[in-house]
């Protein structure tokens, strides 16, 4: 079974949902010696086995791929999905989007995509936004499949240890991109990346991968003295030639115009961090702590900014070491951000 001693480099490319994780991207960061994983969310059980298929034509190394864990909403939070939506019609017109009225169900294909990797296995297999059932987790752990699970506290990391994971995504709140607690309506913790390190060391006895807001060499060497045995970075790769992240998005990394990153509910119902524009500012606080009924529900908003470039209008998910992020071939960007450490 795969163990984080089997990376000749410990950085990890963090499985990026919505398109910037490509099988290019996880090629190339394991040819400089690192590894990559795919990222399933948003993705059915047929297009995740078309992205492994892909990979592999890429590259003979080990990759993973990353799984949204999903769960039910309480429907006393969905009762606030038709006022947010009003809210956002303005926006919308704005854009020529058109907001669903209904939003059905969304499971994220689980049960097909757990079994697609039961019958096809993958090295690792990563969990966010919770955990799968002991069935399921003894199921993968028979067919050579090792297990990470994404931490953001305490609690989280000594259920997923209970659970027999292999590793732990222990993951700051200097995370781009989506927190991934266990629960959604949680309010993800303060706590800097090296106290919450600290503190899950001290709590489970399980190899540990560090995440949020490592951007080069200083912050790397600082997250392996602290006793990670591998980090992950997403930002990191955002800019990289391999990865999917879209033209306005790519812009915006690299704009003056943005200066902070702020976390916010309003594009997803869950907390995110993303750079701060007015999207952000003007619908902070107001969406319902709905996922993924508020990630479907803008998602015509958010698809149309895109194609139209307005930035101040898309989800711009970035880490607080945005400003570190470098284009350029992922291999490369691997191999400079070690020879910082």
């Amino acid at each position: 079974m795969f163990t984080l001693q089997d990376v000749a480099l410990p950085i990890l490319a963090a499985p990026m949902a919505g398109g910037a994780s490509t099988p290019e991207l996880v090629a190339a960061v394991a040819a400089a010696g690192g590894f990559g994983s795919l990222a399933a969310g948003y993705r059915t059980a047929t297009a995740m086995s078309e992205q492994i298929a892909a990979t592999r034509k890429l590259t003979d190394r080990p990759f993973g791929v990353n799984l949204f864990v999903p769960a039910a909403s309480d429907p006393a939070v969905l009762a606030g999905l038709p006022a947010y939506r009003e809210e956002l019609r303005p926006d919308a017109e704005r854009l020529g989007a058109r907001l669903p009225e209904e939003i059905p169900a969304d499971d994220e294909d689980w049960a097909a995509k757990i079994a697609a990797l039961l019958a096809d296995p993958v090295p690792v297999v990563s969990y966010t936004f919770g955990l799968p059932t002991p069935a399921e987790a003894e199921a993968l752990a028979a067919v050579g499949t090792a297990q990470v699970a994404t931490v953001t506290s305490v609690a989280e990391a000594r259920a997923a240890a209970e659970l027999g994971m292999s590793a732990l995504a222990v993951q700051g709140p200097e995370a781009g991109g989506h927190r991934g607690t266990h629960s959604v309506a949680a309010a993800p913790g303060t706590e800097p990346l090296l106290t919450l390190l600290a503190e899950v060391r001290a709590a489970v006895g399980l190899p540990i991968i560090a995440a949020g807001g490592i951007g080069d060499g200083p912050a790397i060497a600082a997250a392996l003295t602290a006793g990670a045995a591998a980090v992950q970075l997403g930002t990191a790769y955002l800019l990289a030639d391999e990865a999917g992240t879209a033209a306005g998005h790519r812009a915006a990394l690299r704009s003056p115009e943005f200066t902070e990153t702020a976390i916010t509910r309003a594009f997803t119902g869950r907390a995110a961090r993303g750079l701060r524009n007015s999207f952000i500012d003007r619908h902070a606080g107001r969406a319902p702590y709905a996922y993924p009924e508020v990630h479907h529900l803008t998602a015509p908003l958010r698809q149309a900014a895109s194609r139209a470039g307005d930035v101040q209008s898309m989800h711009l998910w970035a880490g607080t070491a945005f400003r570190s992020a470098r284009p350029g071939p992922a291999a490369e960007i691997t191999a400079e951000l070690w020879r910082a450490v």
